[in-house]
């Protein structure tokens, strides 16, 4: 059997079978299409409802994020999320509350495709990020998938080390300062904007489309420290018209509005135009 490097395996090889995708279960289509320079759009889940969850998933979006940092659910309703995320074709991500290792190995357990994980400041954030989320020699994730074989395929294992997008936020000063030490971290697939957090690091207002010229110059060079790594930028956004510009300025997965500011919006507008006749 012909063999290819692989560099998970501290410079060996492994069979090429283990790369044929066709015959994989699943395969992360969002990380293939970043990786490759295309875009994508995520989702955001801050309700914890199942039901919302499948319907956004069957929306089209390239990827459902739950929000278990701001949001109202725990580890049980991400489960079940999760499954109902993975009826549609969107790839399932989860952003955790916190760089907590423990939290973190249960829910790429249950089959999150991908993971956001707020205020890494430091190389040392970012290397237990990784470690983590990825299994030896690469990190010191505990083997143990129960529902991710039932989604990724038996041979979860082999490919999980690769397949999994693994996102840090840098939403602070301090991290802006250690953003080229976070990047070298091996491992590591990419940089989330949390914009609102990065605003208030800097002495201004959260926002989501920040305008004062520190944070502006703090995202645009997120950005381009991040692509010239060769990792992948994304960021959040507060609907369409941000998202197209920060594509523009180089992002490649932008996340719009949430599941309960869209119900507000659209809630907001039919009770307007019944007031208004």
């Amino acid at each position: 059997m012909q063999r290819r490097p692989c560099a998970f395996c501290g410079g060996g090889s492994l069979p090429i079978a283990v790369f044929d995708w066709a015959g994989m279960a699943r395969y992360n289509k969002l990380k293939r299409t970043l990786e490759s320079g295309g875009r994508g759009v995520n989702a955001w889940c801050s309700i914890s409802s199942s039901y919302v969850a499948e319907v956004i998933a069957h929306l089209g979006f390239d990827s459902v994020t739950i929000d278990l940092q701001h949001g109202v659910g725990d580890y049980a309703t991400a489960f079940a999320m999760l499954q109902a995320i993975s009826t549609g074709s969107a790839m399932p991500m989860v952003r955790v509350p916190w760089n907590d290792p423990a939290l973190l190995m249960k829910l790429l357990d249950a089959g999150a495709m991908g993971v956001i994980c707020p205020m890494i400041n430091s190389a040392a954030d970012a290397r237990q990020f990784v470690g983590a989320r990825r299994y030896p020699p690469l990190g010191y994730r505990s083997f143990g998938p129960n529902r991710a074989i039932q989604y990724a395929g038996v041979d979860y294992w082999r490919t999980a080390n690769w397949e999994v997008l693994l996102l840090a936020m840098v939403e602070t000063r301090q991290g802006v300062e250690n953003l080229d030490e976070i990047l070298a971290v091996e491992g590591l697939d990419g940089i989330y904007v949390g914009p609102g957090d990065l605003s208030l690091s800097y002495g201004t207002d959260p926002c989501m489309r920040p305008t004062d010229p520190v944070v502006v110059e703090a995202i645009a060079r997120i950005q381009e420290r991040t692509s010239a790594s060769g990792l992948i930028p994304t960021i959040h956004t507060d609907g369409p018209a941000t998202a197209r510009e920060r594509y523009a300025q180089g992002y490649r997965l932008v996340t719009l509005q949430s599941d309960v500011r869209y119900m507000v919006n659209g809630a907001s507008a039919a009770l307007a135009a019944m007031k208004s006749g």
